[in-house]
């Protein structure tokens, strides 16, 4: 898995239980998996329209960080579907533990938000993760 983004769980991020809200992370997983995506495909233009269950496996505290991994899992005619890793990540220990995991499906889109064919080029380089 490739590192994509890392955050840090700062005041502003936390709930009624001290714990980095959970709409938070997903916002953060959400814009990880579409920068993930456009570096892959080689478009900014993809929408998310799919993401699997979520499970928080570990809280996250202030001043911890979230890691957040992902490679592609499949590639279709017009989709990407990408798996996602959030690492909770103790800068003063270097640990780290899966905070929370999923799998999101993108889809490039055109100037008019229409689902278009992924390039060709970049098809064949993941070929053996496309059905």
């Amino acid at each position: 898995m490739e590192l994509i983004s890392t955050h840090i769980c700062m005041k502003k991020d936390i709930g009624v239980h001290d714990n980095l809200f959970g709409g938070i992370m997903m916002a953060w997983l959400d814009e990880a998996g579409a920068a993930f995506v456009t570096q892959k495909i080689d478009t900014p233009r993809v929408v998310t329209v799919k993401i699997s269950e979520v499970v928080f496996k570990e809280p996250v505290k202030v001043g911890q960080l979230i890691k957040i991994y992902g490679e592609v899992v499949h590639v279709g005619n017009s989709s990407i579907t990408v798996r996602l890793e959030a690492r909770r990540h103790k800068p003063n220990t270097g640990k780290q533990k899966l905070a929370a995991d999923l799998e999101m499906v993108f889809v490039r889109i055109d100037e008019e938000g229409e689902a278009t064919p992924i390039n060709e080029k970049v098809r064949r380089k993941y070929e053996e993760k496309t059905v």
